[in-house]
């Protein structure tokens, strides 16, 4: 038994040197992480203001908290009130079900907005980040809520089908 119990022991002390080595990967694997974050963050910020853009907003909306919400369900049709679920998240046990539910609800319409269909509504509710990069580096263009073309649009191509 003595055998056993030398094995486990901790008889052999890390050094502070290893403890320094140990400590300066973990701070460098953190750096980094850090680092890739930031880019892929920087990112999102970009194509959050080309999809506001996009769809008739200012660009600057999209970088301000929770107004960027705001803009973000209008622009998908659906009423700003619903940010309010999200605070039901604090109720226990079923809290975390209102947002997951509105996240898909958001998600479906913003794909309908720019004429996509269920599919990039999956995307957008699962990876985010990659599909609203997608959606406004892409050549998506805004249909309106629902998938309705605006009033302004509907007029301009008229107008343009009427010149030719």
């Amino acid at each position: 038994m003595s055998g056993y119990s030398s094995y486990y022991s901790s008889s052999y002390p890390m050094t502070s040197s290893e403890i320094a080595t140990v400590g300066t990967a973990i701070a460098g694997i953190m750096l980094f992480v850090s680092l890739i974050a930031l880019v892929i963050g920087i990112i999102q910020i970009i194509a959050m203001w080309k999809i506001f853009t996009k769809a008739g907003e200012k660009g600057w909306k999209s970088i301000i908290p929770i107004y960027n919400f705001v803009i973000l369900f209008k622009i998908s049709g659906l009423s700003p009130w619903l940010i309010l679920v999200y605070l039901a998240a604090i109720i226990p046990f079923i809290g975390w079900i209102a947002p997951i539910a509105i996240t898909a609800l958001l998600s479906y319409k913003l794909a309908i907005s720019f004429g996509k269909d269920g599919g990039w509504a999956v995307g957008l509710y699962f990876l985010p980040s990659i599909f609203y990069m997608i959606l406004g580096f892409g050549k998506s263009e805004y249909v309106g809520p629902n998938g309705e073309q605006s009033v302004f649009e509907t007029n301009t191509s008229t107008e343009d089908t009427e010149n030719k």
